[in-house]
């Protein structure tokens, strides 16, 4: 910057004093996954953009697109949701997609890397600064619905060691980690069921591929028993925060999660980054996801 430019900054300040010249201090910026409207159940917000409508007019800051809800991965749909998202006033922060590393097969794995990378390029492609990914778990349960029926705990392949899973997980995320650098997408690993169900779990791999391209990303409605000991472990190396609301119920469960507690163990943590919602009531989103943003706004 040079000395008129700074000159003309400073008196613009001086003249207007309550004007921002960036985000407030000492508040997070708040965002909404597109899974907040969608759900994998309501196809009229199933479309990313009109998603992206949605939460610019409820005056969130920036959205978190989830992979799986995309319907075209063409360059040409890609642009046009970072064209849309631009023009609404809003970011594209965070990008949350599934893999599942956790396969005997090195093929299977093999295939779950690749798919994977190319998650990590359309990130790229769509100016996503994070992505969320998972280390996958045994299958051991016949269905989602039975694993949420079993608090997410699921029993080791018949034949097969946690150690080897591990080791399966590790692998995938070094092979993944220089794609990451070179396309300046952070991972983020969740604390998402299978080996990442506890916050061991997921330091246990993050601090074994030890790289600055994979931290974690911290999902509150993961923890279904002690929760906040739990988030407390993984708060420092969080690059998203994903916060579960439930109004009208939760599909599989209700957590009743104190945001306030969440907030000081985050700002504890020096935490700076996004906090996203991700709704998963029953109620209409149209009514829960505003009432889901007054609240992270106050605590957060």
């Amino acid at each position: 910057m040079n000395r008129r430019s700074f000159t003309s900054l400073t008196s613009l300040a001086a003249l207007a004093p309550g004007l921002s010249l960036g985000r407030e201090a000492g508040r997070n910026p708040i965002g909404v996954s597109t899974y907040s409207y969608w759900g994998f159940q309501r196809d009229e917000y199933r479309d990313v953009g009109k998603c992206i409508d949605l939460a610019a007019a409820s005056g969130f800051d920036g959205v978190e697109i989830l992979q799986v809800q995309l319907e075209d991965f063409s360059p040409a749909a890609l642009q046009k949701i970072k064209r849309r998202a631009l023009l609404a006033g809003i970011d594209l922060m965070g990008f949350s997609t599934h893999q599942d590393f956790v396969d005997p097969v090195e093929r299977v794995r093999r295939r779950n890397v690749e798919q994977t990378i190319a998650y990590i390029e359309q990130a790229y492609a769509l100016g996503i600064p994070t992505l969320r990914i998972n280390t996958g778990g045994w299958g051991t349960r016949k269905d989602f619905d039975d694993l949420m029926a079993h608090r997410g705990i699921e029993e080791v392949l018949e034949g097969h060691t946690e150690k080897e899973g591990f080791e399966w997980v590790i692998t995938a995320m070094k092979q993944l980690v220089p794609y990451a650098e070179k396309c300046g997408v952070v991972l983020g690993l969740d604390n998402h069921w299978g080996l990442g169900i506890s916050p061991e779990g997921v330091l246990k791999v993050v601090e074994a591929v030890n790289s600055p391209w994979l931290q974690v990303t911290l999902d509150t409605g993961n923890f279904l028993e002690d929760p906040y000991a739990r988030l407390e472990k993984l708060a420092a190396k969080t690059v998203l925060l994903q916060t579960k609301t439930y109004h009208g119920g939760g599909r599989w469960y209700t957590l009743d999660l104190d945001y306030a507690r969440i907030a000081k163990i985050m700002k504890k943590a020096n935490y700076k980054g996004y906090v996203s919602l991700e709704f998963e009531g029953k109620e209409d989103p149209l009514t829960a996801v505003p009432k889901s943003l007054k609240m992270l706004r106050e605590q957060f």
